[in-house]
């Protein structure tokens, strides 16, 4: 069974969104993303042990969202997840958090032949929106699917914003894919239109995976072995303990991620966390925050704030995909 987020009643977005498919259409190269490769004959084996996806389901056609945890199940890293063969899976995170995330995964491998590099050098990232996707694939896939031209790999996301997107990844070298250039800013718009936040360095370890609400979106598999933090993500879900969602918004201020987010009836503790912000288009700005769902059910009139009683207020957006009942 699913539900709607909460609240079901969004304030009405302050902004008009662009309405010509023209303009959010486009090419972006991804410099903010990075690639962790890990090859071996258990690849597969090593990272079905460390994430919260089922990588020994994967198949060639198809990606994941997971999430790498520490034992108290909060994220240090988020990735997209592919094979470019049986023998080797490619990482796609934020290049911030890439070292670090490299030299903890690289601490598990001990005997398993496996095999973990920062292959950043030998891959360009470019991002696909709008009606580029049509001279490129000819036409959007579902998300997670992935769609191979030669040595190119096409992987689909979440639409954001109602424009159809997808991540190109080519060994370096490869021309780019062909299309009109789109703004590494409206990219992140879109991104942040989604729905979907990823790890960055400001909110290391600031979630477990359901206060993303990765649950949703297939960054959580519930019938895979353990991985660490395993128990907490679980106890979580099975035992109706989820306090905290992510939700959209929008404000008139200047959000940055892991800035906290206030509600009227608490000016001391803070209610949420921003984990992803993007400039749009029409003005101001809109984010992904994660907050109590208490607080978001009661967000009228201006009772969300940024950075304080006093700061910038907040205005719920209904997020572009329905959560998963609480088991």
């Amino acid at each position: 069974m699913i539900i709607q987020p909460m609240p079901t009643t969004p304030m009405p977005h302050p902004m008009t969104m662009p309405t010509s498919a023209e303009a959010i259409s486009g090419i972006a190269e991804l410099t903010q993303w990075g690639v962790i490769r890990v090859a071996g004959e258990e690849a597969t084996k090593f990272l079905q042990g460390q994430l919260t996806q089922d990588v020994a389901l994967l198949g060639l056609s198809e990606a994941r969202l997971a999430a790498f945890c520490n034992a108290k199940g909060r994220m240090q890293a988020s990735f997209f997840v592919f094979k470019r063969s049986h023998d080797e899976v490619l990482l796609v995170c934020s290049r911030d958090i890439l070292a670090a995330t490299l030299k903890r995964l690289s601490m598990f491998v001990l005997r398993a032949k496996a095999k973990l590099t920062d292959a950043s050098p030998e891959f360009s990232l470019y991002g696909v929106a709008g009606n580029a996707m049509e001279k490129i694939a000819g036409s959007a896939c579902p998300p997670w699917t992935k769609v191979d031209f030669d040595s190119a790999n096409l992987v689909f996301l979440h639409a954001g914003a109602g424009q159809a997107r997808a991540l190109w990844c080519a060994p370096a070298g490869t021309p780019a894919p062909r299309g009109p250039a789109l703004d590494l800013a409206l990219w992140d718009w879109l991104e942040v239109q989604s729905g979907i936040a990823m790890i960055t360095q400001p909110i290391f370890e600031a979630f477990v995976p359901q206060m993303l609400n990765y649950e949703s979106v297939g960054g959580v598999s519930f019938k895979k072995g353990c991985y660490p933090g395993q128990e907490v993500v679980a106890r979580s879900q099975f035992r109706g303990t989820l306090k905290r969602r992510a939700y959209l918004v929008h404000t008139a201020g200047t959000p940055t991620v892991g800035q906290e987010v206030f509600h009227a009836l608490d000016a001391e503790q803070p209610c949420g966390l921003v984990a992803a912000v993007a400039a749009n288009p029409s003005g101001g700005f809109d984010a992904v925050v994660s907050m109590q769902t208490a607080a978001a059910a009661d967000s009228a009139d201006g009772r969300l704030t940024l950075g304080g009683s006093t700061g910038a207020a907040l205005m719920l957006l209904p997020l572009p995909y329905p959560l998963l009942e609480d088991i």
